[in-house]
């Protein structure tokens, strides 16, 4: 039985990060995934210090669950009016679909004005406020937490959208089934941190590195498709890392288990590594079940077998 206990001391931001641009936000872009998990997102960095105008926006990311981008604003201390101008400014000028304001404490007048956006505007026009905290146990080392202050009521907002939205019965099918997967992949699998499913016939889910997610999508011609996507804005380095991922095709498919189909697609940008089954949204529950399973086994093969790769360095980008 424990019988002395540590003490839990908060520790002051600026001793982790010193320099708000120089350091924080660095360290965000390199851990986005750990602030995509707290706001149950799938975020990726897209540009550190973007330009708006004459300012300069701290992070433009990609929820990629939705494919549109997200403003990141970073505040030490307490929020302040200029700040919440920027993020307006950023969100604007990004047309952005989520707007993150990261500060020490999150002041009561910005916290109604962020709520007050949320229940206000477009349903595809999300505002978040967060804290970030830092704390020791006695002289361990400093563990850091994201604790969300303002986050949209997602649930008010999807009971809106097929108003606001007009979303065909085709479109509510996808959201049902996306919601679904998603919620199984985080609460059973710890697979992604995603909460929202979109009406629509794909999502995608980050791995790890820029350029780089895991989807899952309805095709063309009644098929289902999960894949290892590459897309890193540039078509050289896409099929650089395809080419070195193929030189390892045979050990790849023996330790994945089934034979992938390597699409480089030389006439677009991107490519992808895929494996394919007959499928469409428009079949009956117990099919649809058979479908989620089989996207889930899938997706967990592909970040176990080509996850390493990545991590490694083995595969390297560029």
């Amino acid at each position: 039985m424990v019988t002395e206990f540590g003490e839990l001391k908060a520790v002051p931001v600026r001793q982790v990060w010193p320099n708000e641009a120089h350091h924080f936000t660095r360290w965000l872009a390199e851990n986005i995934s750990r602030l995509g998990e707290a706001l149950g997102m799938e975020l990726e960095v897209v540009k550190a210090e973007s330009e708006v105008g004459e300012f300069s926006l701290d992070i433009l990311a990609k929820d990629l669950g939705s494919g549109r981008p997200v403003v990141i604003e970073n505040q030490y201390s307490s929020t302040n009016h200029d700040h919440l101008g920027k993020l307006l400014t950023y969100a604007a000028g990004h047309d952005a679909a989520g707007a993150i304001w990261i500060a020490e404490r999150i002041r009561d007048e910005h916290k109604a004005a962020l709520e007050w956006l949320n229940r206000h505007t477009d349903i595809d026009t999300h505002f978040f406020a967060v804290t970030v905290e830092v704390f020791r146990i006695d002289d361990s080392r400093p563990a850091f937490e994201f604790k969300p202050v303002v986050l949209p009521n997602e649930w008010q907002r999807q009971a809106r959208a097929s108003a606001e939205r007009d979303v065909s019965p085709r479109g509510e099918a996808y959201r049902k089934f996306f919601q679904e997967l998603l919620d199984e992949l985080r609460e059973k699998h710890r697979f992604t941190g995603a909460r929202v499913g979109q009406p629509q016939n794909w999502y995608s889910f980050t791995a790890g590195i820029p350029g780089v997610s895991y989807g899952a999508s309805f095709a063309q011609g009644n098929r289902i498709r999960a894949e290892v996507y590459l897309d890193q804005g540039d078509s050289e380095k896409n099929k650089a890392l395809f080419d070195r991922l193929h030189a390892r095709k045979g050990d790849l498919e023996r330790e994945f288990g089934e034979p992938l189909e390597w699409e480089r697609l030389d006439d677009r940008r991107a490519s992808r590594i895929a494996i394919y089954r007959p499928g469409s949204i428009e079949q009956d529950e117990q099919a649809l079940r058979e479908i989620r399973a089989w996207f889930i086994d899938r997706l967990l093969r592909f970040k176990r077998v080509f996850g390493p790769q990545l991590g490694r360095g083995v595969v390297g980008v560029g």
